[in-house]
């Protein structure tokens, strides 16, 4: 198993992203509440996460965000975007190896969505310069751990499928530096 069949798998990761984002922004969401959504795409943040490691999740996140806003969205939109997503994957790696035994990937999952709330609300109160689009938060932190527990267990069960798939364990055991070091 090599670099390029890690790098197809990071790929196809952010293809699945992408198209659960293009589906989910054609659902309409039945809360009055502006910026509330599932987050479908964050389940396969989560399945990287678990399969890839840290580092390729990173890049998971970043070309899944660059690309959706190619797709229709607008500089704002990936500004928060990309700092939810970022805040939500550095909760998730520290929650995930700080109390691995004591917390499941759906309260890794939920941590993440809180996560990202809370990333969106510091660029959202940085832009307007007024704090108090943070008392959004309860709010967003209320429905973030609903949708943070779906996401978890959805990712969950479909972690569970793949890891009966021998090809995703080889890539799973490929270490994290072999992406990103070229040999000289």
């Amino acid at each position: 198993m090599n670099k390029t069949t890690k790098m197809i798998f990071i790929s196809l990761i952010v293809a699945q992203a992408l198209v659960l984002h293009v589906i989910e922004g054609m659902i309409p969401v039945p809360i009055g509440i502006p910026g509330a959504k599932l987050g479908l795409a964050n389940i396969f943040t989560i399945i990287s996460l678990y399969i890839l490691g840290f580092k390729s999740t990173v890049v998971v996140v970043v070309m899944r965000v660059a690309l959706a806003t190619m797709f229709g969205g607008t500089l704002s939109s990936f500004l928060f975007s990309l700092s939810g997503g970022l805040l939500s994957l550095l909760s998730m790696t520290f929650i995930k190896n700080l109390l691995k035994d004591k917390v499941s990937i759906i309260g890794v999952s939920g941590a993440g969505a809180v996560s990202h709330n809370i990333g969106q609300l510091l660029v959202a109160s940085y832009i307007v310069r007024n704090w108090t689009v943070m008392m959004y938060l309860p709010v967003l932190t209320f429905i973030g751990i609903g949708t943070g527990i779906f996401i978890g267990i959805t990712a969950n069960y479909i972690i569970g499928h793949m890891s009966k798939i021998k090809a995703v364990n080889k890539i799973s055991r490929l270490k994290e530096e072999e992406i990103f070091i070229r040999k000289q």
